[in-house]
């Protein structure tokens, strides 16, 4: 065979062909390195020195010799069933002696589970030499191995029957440094992910009036976890807060940040702030907790007697409303910038919004992350409108239409970004469903005669509604409490409210003043201030928030009988 156009690419041979260039000699022994010439003699040098031995030419040492001196394992193998020709020693060290002549398949049971049998067709096939990359043998050892193409013939017949030369390169340190880098970045993202599932609501909170569900997954292996994130905040009234968002960052930091975040929306929803002054709060808080991640988040609120969501976006994604018919409308104004870039210290940055959009009877509200909708390929407006055309189609309970807008999106386990969903629907109520829930008002006019007219009306509704005699009694007081707190430090308009659900009585008085009762000790000899104790102590919880045009509104709650 023709070796020497080839054999100089091998490993260990590049010196000898640089000695060869400069016409220096090859020691005939097994030396790696060639010794330098001897220094020229002067023409007057009337030494005898013997000049060094020239060695042999490259050209002249024959192949299994070169194979030979290779410290990597080397095969050389003939024919369609790869018989054994030749192993050199570093191949017998490794994987032990091999019978020249026998096929590969049967007398080389490490090539198989190298899996390069079918590689070496494909090499004696196309003629084209083949490689692969860190392949681990039973033994432990791993292995990149190239598959050249050789001609095995004797040089006056060049039709001769053609061979593969197998070469090994032992890469076991490396493949267990990187599986060992692997296990590291399993570890983390497992860590990430876990931190990342434990912020989450274990479970959702589900509102009287609204039927909710929420999907999130991680990216693929090969993506970091990211802080998406969703929360459902019963506010009492019957009101629900609900909240997405996205910390722009990836591992264990987002994740913690995220957490963060996610306590502080629950605090703030706590106050029943208007959705712009709470992601006015955030986004001073966003910028204290880490200044070099910012986040996007939408907060809505769903109150049951309006009919429509209140939100507002700080950089996140519109809201998505499906009506029963499958028409799909897009919350678009307002949005602010995203979370921590609207200033520090509430001073000389943006100011957060409030919009509405209709949440009627039949419909089905999703606040979504980004990784469900961009691509790398297309705008997000185009993935946005694909999300639309899946949720008109989209039918069933919160939890299928949830799985439903996953799959046609084209969201799988290997996608790489997190994807977090959270589907609201509002349901129309018919029938046997309808009669359990039931509104009812009345405007308090005039003066001191409005308190008798509202004891009146509450006793009346709540006997229709057909509650035990008990808690109609206990409806009265609350009511009663409610409206004489109102008369004595509200002003115009009053406006007394019940409203009952398969689950609980509500109570709700407003008014025209801003200011906010509290839950104070009254002493033996006052003669007021004993109200709000008096519906703290018989109703399951009370509380009070400033309404958008300006007035309060108060309220409690009875839990029904089961």
């Amino acid at each position: 065979m023709n070796f020497t156009r080839w054999s100089a690419r091998l490993p260990g041979t590049q010196r000898r062909a640089a000695a060869r260039d400069d016409h220096s000699s090859v020691p005939a022994a097994r030396a790696e390195s060639v010794r330098p010439k001897a220094a020229a003699a002067p023409p007057d040098d009337t030494s005898e020195t013997p000049a060094p031995a020239a060695g042999p030419a490259l050209e002249a040492l024959p192949a299994r010799e070169l194979l030979g001196l290779l410290p990597a394992p080397v095969a050389l193998l003939h024919g369609p069933e790869h018989r054994i020709t030749y192993v050199n020693a570093a191949y017998t060290s490794a994987f032990g002696p091999r019978p020249s002549g026998a096929p590969a398949a049967e007398a080389m049971p490490e090539l198989a589970e190298l899996s390069l049998l079918p590689l070496m067709d494909q090499v004696l096939r196309s003629g084209t030499p083949r490689t692969v990359k860190s392949r681990k043998v039973l033994a432990g050892s791993s292995y990149t191995v190239t598959c050249t193409p050789v001609a095995t013939g004797a040089p006056e017949d060049p039709d001769g029957e053609a061979g593969v030369l197998v070469y090994a390169t032992d890469v076991t340190d490396h493949a267990e440094a990187a599986e060992r880098l692997r296990a590291s970045e399993r570890r983390h993202r497992e860590t990430a992910v876990t931190l990342q599932r434990s912020l989450l609501p274990q479970d959702l909170e589900q509102p009287d009036d609204l039927r909710i569900a929420a999907t999130y997954q991680p990216g693929g292996t090969d993506a970091a976890v990211g802080g998406d994130w969703y929360d459902v905040i019963t506010l009492g009234a019957g009101r629900t807060a609900l909240v997405i968002g996205d910390v722009m960052g990836r591992g264990v930091r987002a994740a913690a940040v995220m957490g963060q975040l996610r306590t502080a929306v629950r605090a703030y929803a706590r106050l029943d702030l208007p959705p712009h002054e709470v992601l006015q709060l955030l986004d001073v808080l966003a910028a204290e907790i880490d200044a070099s991640q910012i986040a996007t988040c939408a907060y809505a609120v769903h109150d049951p007697n309006e009919g429509h969501l209140v939100y507002a976006s700080a950089g996140h994604l519109p809201i998505l409303v499906c009506n029963e018919d499958g028409t799909v409308h897009r919350a678009e104004d307002p949005t602010g910038p995203p979370l921590g870039t609207g200033g520090t210290g509430g001073t000389g940055g943006w100011v957060h919004t409030s919009g509405t959009i209709p949440l009627p009877p039949g419909s089905t509200a999703v606040l979504y992350t980004d990784g469900l909708v961009e691509r790398r390929s297309e705008d997000i407006d185009e993935g946005v409108a694909a999300l639309e055309r899946a949720l008109s189609g989209a039918r069933g309970t919160p939890q299928v239409v949830c799985d439903r807008l996953i799959r046609s999106l084209g969201v799988t386990a290997e996608h790489d970004d997190d994807v977090a969903v959270l589907v609201v629907q509002h349901p129309a109520r018919t029938g046997t469903s309808a009669e359990l829930f039931h509104n009812a008002s009345l405007d308090l006019l005039g003066g001191i005669e409005a308190a008798p007219r509202a004891r009146a009306f509450a006793t009346g509704v709540l006997a229709s509604w057909r509650f035990p005699v008990e808690l109609c009694d206990l409806g009265v007081l609350a009511a009663s409490e409610l409206v004489a707190n109102s008369l004595q430090h509200g002003t115009p308009p009053m406006r007394l409210g019940l409203r009952r659900t398969d689950r609980r009585l509500i109570i709700e008085v407003t008014d025209g003043d801003d200011h906010l009762p509290r839950r104070r000790r009254a002493e033996p000899a006052d003669e007021t201030g004993r109200g709000i104790s008096i519906v703290a102590t018989i109703a399951s919880s009370w509380g009070s928030r400033r309404t958008p045009g300006g007035g309060k509104a108060v309220w409690c709650e009875f839990a029904l009988p089961a």
